[in-house]
Formats: C-alpha cells, structure tokens, sequence
C-alpha cells in the first residue's frame, strides 16, 4: 500500500511539474492549415514529431513533461526549412526554459518563418533593438518573459556608460508586428534625438504578462479584476533584472539614471517602483496612470511609506477626457509624493485635452517626457573613448585586438547563463568549446562585446 502511494505521488508530481508552451500569436503569413511542430532536447530534435494542439482560441499549446536542467526548443512547420525566425526571417538561437520542479506556462510568440522571410510580418524594430532574451526568468513569480534591450547608436564603438530606462509594456515599444495597436517609436524617437546631440539612453522593453498582466502590474487585489502580485513583479525589475543589465551592459547604476516608465497600469506599477525602491530609481515617467483600480491603497502606501523622495523626479501626463475621475487622481498621487520629499521643481503634471488612453498619444509624449526627466542629470563623461578592443568571433575561436595585457574573459548567453571562462591573449585564441549558432556577450577588462556567432 505505501509503495503504490509513493507511486501515486511520484506520477501527481510529474504531471503538475511540467513546462507548457504557449504559442500566442504566429507570423502573419503563415500558411492557411498549417501544422507548427515544436522540437527540442526532449524529442531529439525531430523537426516533424511533435505537433502543437489548437485550444480554438488562436492558440497552440504543447506541455513538455517534467525533466532536469535545461529545455532548449524551437518551432517549425514540420521542417528545419521551415523553422522559425526573427523578424527579419534569420535564424534566432534556441529557446530555452529551466525546468524548476513546478508547472510554468510560457506565453510566446513566432516573428516568421525561414522560408518565407519577414516580409509577411515586417518589423518596424530599429537595427539597434534586439532581444536580449525570449524567455528571462522570473524567480518571484516562477514565470519567464521576453525582454527588449535598445542600445544607442554608438554604444559599440565607444566606452561610454548610459543611464537606463525600464520600460512595461515592451511588445509595444519599438515594433508594429508586436504591438497591441501601433508601438510608441521610443527607438526613432532616440535615434533621432541622438542625431541632434542627445547623450544617449539604453532601453530595457519588458513584455506585459498577457493574462497576467493585471496580476502583475497591481500591488493589491482589486476583488472585481484581480492584481496583488505587483510587489513580486518590481522585485523582480528591481532586484533580478536591473542587477542582470548592470552586468552585461555599460551602465550607470546609480539611482539618478534609472528610470521606470509605464502607461495605464504600466505606469501604476512604475510609480510604486519608484517609493518602494527610491535608492534604486529616481525617475518616473507616469503615461495616462491607471491609479483607480487600487486607489485607496496606492495612497495609504505612499502616506505609509519612510521613503525619502528627495531626489525623486516625475512627469505625469493624461488626457483630461479619459475619465471623469483621473486628473483628481494624479493630483492626489502628486500631493502624497510631495510630503515624502518630492520638489515641486521635479514635479510635471501634463493635462492635454485630446489626450487619448491609446499608444498613439503615449507615442507623442515620449520625447518630451525622456528629455525632462533627464534635463537636470549630467551625463557627459570625461574618460570615455573609442573602443579598443576588436573581436572576431567563430564557433571554435576568438581573435582579439587591442587588449592591455593577457586577460581572463567571460562569455555569456543572451539569458544571462555563462557558458565559458577564458583567458584572452591579443591574436587567435581557441575556445574550449564551439559555440551553437546564436547571439553572445564577451566581457573582458570591463567591456562588453555583442557578438553573433552564424
């Protein structure tokens, strides 16, 4: 009898502990009747052997049984000629997910496929966006998420270091082919204003949840539509993923050039972020703030709160007509934010008549609120130069240039895992493992090398 409750436990535990694959949206043109296969380390690889189910909903849905380690995957339509691409249709790396012992449910999306190019679903990404995971992990929620990373125009040929804005809402940021309904051009508008002199800015674009946005952008529980694990999720920005970009990239950590900014509920979860971790963002951009779905708690946070906002920096803006209760709220917010030590000379309240609760208006506003939140910061530094250090970079070697002296390297994937420790002389070196087609970050005597490996 115990051993076939042991059993019994044994087989509950595998089925629950499980990763699910949830393809949520597919290149436009895609096929009419096609079948999407998933391949991976958990069926050798066969292109043709795993098809995923349709929920009726627009979905496809596949769940791995539970394993160990790490799950690497791709899709196809039945073929490697036909697996799946970035926007552009090239090759992507492969994905990958951590089995944690649990269940997880990975929202995702296709961008096209090989075979047929991007030209069916064009990116509107600029060639300084790029992805710089499918799949980061969220330990707080046990959930994974795409992120986004905009490097300025010359981040790869100079040692500057850059402040950087943590962005919600990251599906409509820089492209069309993933936004809700027409993406903000925080990528144009920044090339632009480099262009013009701006000193430059790195953006981290984090996709929304999908079903678990709510959840996940609302600190407290609203009994009629949910939230409460907004706490978990700026920890997560806060303490796993900002920590992460320091790094990898040529940052400047400190709080004064950190900033978080979100619309709607985005920008709810951006200006609790900015009390609850005030030594670790000082700057606000709060976009049309959805503070009524927990408006009672939101103040009696702040009003609770022994954060000293001093040094804090905010821009609200709203159109007057998007409801009949939201410009008393930003006033509200404003005012409790301001006896905790917030300035009236750090304060901007924007209200435009024909402000609009929609992308487009948001779209609009971004430069104006990037350049204001930033006017007071100086950002120029002295020391820095063209970079000197040139890499050339194969599966089984590296041939670098311009180093100071021998000097210990790190190699990193895209999701933050090292997967070589090298020592680096200026000439050939050789790796003690080849490297699988994808994108990589090289760090060596303080500087951080993207690099593709085809």
């Amino acid at each position: 009898m115990k051993k076939f409750l042991l059993l019994l436990v044994l087989i509950t535990v595998q089925i629950t502990a499980q990763i699910t694959l949830k393809i949520t949206a597919i290149p436009a043109n895609t096929p009419s009747g096609s079948t999407i296969y998933v391949a991976g380390t958990f069926n050798n690889w066969n292109p043709s052997l795993t098809p995923m189910v349709s929920d009726g909903n627009g979905n496809y849905i596949y769940t791995v049984p539970e394993g160990t380690g790490v799950l690497e995957y791709k899709f196809t339509r039945g073929a490697w000629s036909s697996v799946e691409g970035n926007a552009t249709g090239n090759d992507i790396p492969n994905r990958s997910a951590n089995f944690t012992g649990s269940a997880q449910t990975l929202n995702l999306t296709i961008q096209s496929w090989k075979d047929l190019g991007g030209a069916g679903n064009p990116s509107t990404a600029a060639s300084n966006v790029h992805i710089l995971s499918n799949n980061f992990a969220i330990p707080q929620l046990n959930r994974t998420r795409k992120i986004w990373i905009y490097l300025p125009p010359d981040y790869e040929t100079s040692t500057k270091t850059y402040p950087v804005l943590y962005m919600e809402d990251g599906q409509n940021l820089f492209d069309n082919v993933t936004s809700f309904s027409g993406e903000w051009q925080v990528d144009e508008t920044l090339n632009t204003l480099f262009a013009q002199g701006d000193y430059g800015a790195i953006v981290i674009g984090i996709d929304n949840g999908g079903a678990n946005r709510i959840d996940e952008y609302t600190p407290w529980n609203n009994p009629q539509y949910g939230g409460g694990e907004g706490d978990q999720y700026m920890q997560f920005v806060a303490e796993t993923l900002k920590p992460y970009v320091d790094a990898n990239y040529r940052t400047k950590p400190a709080k004064e050039f950190n900033a978080l900014i979100g619309s709607s509920l985005g920008a709810l979860i951006s200006n609790y972020g900015g009390v609850k971790y005030s030594q670790t963002f000082s700057k606000i951009g709060s976009f049309s703030p959805a503070y009524w779905i927990v408006n009672t708690q939101f103040n009696n946070y702040i009003t609770n709160s022994t954060a000293d906002l001093s040094g804090m920096r905010i821009y609200f803006v709203a159109g007057s007509g998007e409801s009949s209760t939201i410009v008393n709220e930003i006033q509200t917010v404003k005012n409790n934010l301001q006896t905790k030590g917030l300035t009236a000379a750090n304060t901007l309240v924007k209200i435009d008549s024909y402000g609009q609760h929609n992308e487009n208006y948001w779209k609009g506003e971004f430069s104006a609120v990037y350049k204001w939140l930033f006017q007071t910061t100086p950002l120029a530094t002295k020391d820095f130069s063209k970079k000197k250090i040139e890499a050339v970079f194969g599966k089984n070697q590296i041939f670098i240039k311009g180093l100071s002296k021998n000097s210990e390297a790190k190699i990193y994937e895209m999701s933050g895992r090292m997967v070589e420790k090298i020592q680096l002389k200026n000439g050939s070196n050789d790796l003690k493992n080849a490297l699988p087609k994808g994108n990589y970050i090289l760090q060596v005597e303080a500087e951080s090398v993207r690099f593709l490996v085809k």
